[in-house]
């Protein structure tokens, strides 16, 4: 494979866990890795910790998040940042109100 392979649909990408926050990832291109990521950004996402390498292109959907944003993120700014997935606010109601049995 050539370097080609890297540009228009596909990108080889790195993806990285935050250590502090559960469901947080990082996604850089795997060529430049962190470095186009700021520094700010590094201390609060905490050290990274790496968990894949794969090839992103529009054939293959993401869980979370569009293929397309995250690659136009990564050629854009060297990076994509997933954020945890908000809750709801229902079901912060169930950790908030106290519950007794009803018959």
């Amino acid at each position: 494979m050539n370097d080609d392979r890297l540009q228009g649909n596909k990108l080889l990408c790195e993806i990285f866990k935050s250590p502090h926050k559960e469901e947080m990832y990082l996604y850089v291109d795997k060529r430049q890795g962190l470095a186009e990521v700021p520094a700010v950004l590094l201390e609060r996402f905490g050290k990274p910790v790496s968990i894949m390498t794969m090839i992103l292109s529009p054939e293959k959907p993401l869980a979370r998040a569009k293929v397309e944003d995250v690659m136009a993120a990564i050629r854009e700014k060297g990076f994509y940042l997933q954020m945890p997935p908000a809750k709801e606010e229902y079901l912060l109601d169930l950790y908030r109100t106290p519950t007794e049995s009803r018959y």
